[in-house]
């Protein structure tokens, strides 16, 4: 699991799903046991952490190859990571699921 820099971690605020998601992240998330299996473990966090602007490749390319993606991108949502790659999703990525999340959209990440 990537692991923010130092100073780089800020308080969460709720995300609000809907239900059917939300009940499909909140299952899957709450085994952490998928996270003894992430590559990132094995990896330089700094890779999931970069400065602003700065390039998101090689994390995602991490990410791909990865057999816990899935659960990964699941955490990231339900939690509200704000900062670094998680699931082979960028903070922008996020953002916009988020956002489609709450304009009705209703696509689930992936």
């Amino acid at each position: 699991m990537p692991q923010p820099r130092r100073g780089a971690y800020k308080p969460k605020q709720s995300l609000t799903l809907p239900r059917s998601l939300a009940l499909h992240v909140t299952s899957a998330s709450d085994d952490l046991e998928w996270q003894g299996r992430a590559l990132c473990a094995q990896t330089d966090p700094e890779a999931f952490f970069p400065e602003k602007g700065g390039s998101t490749a090689q994390a995602k390319a991490i990410c791909r190859g990865c057999e816990v993606t899935a659960e990964c991108r699941e955490y990231a949502l339900a939690h509200d990571e704000r900062f670094g790659i998680w699931g082979g999703m960028s903070e922008r990525d996020r953002r916009k699921v988020k956002r489609d999340n709450s304009n009705g959209n209703g696509r689930k990440a992936g």
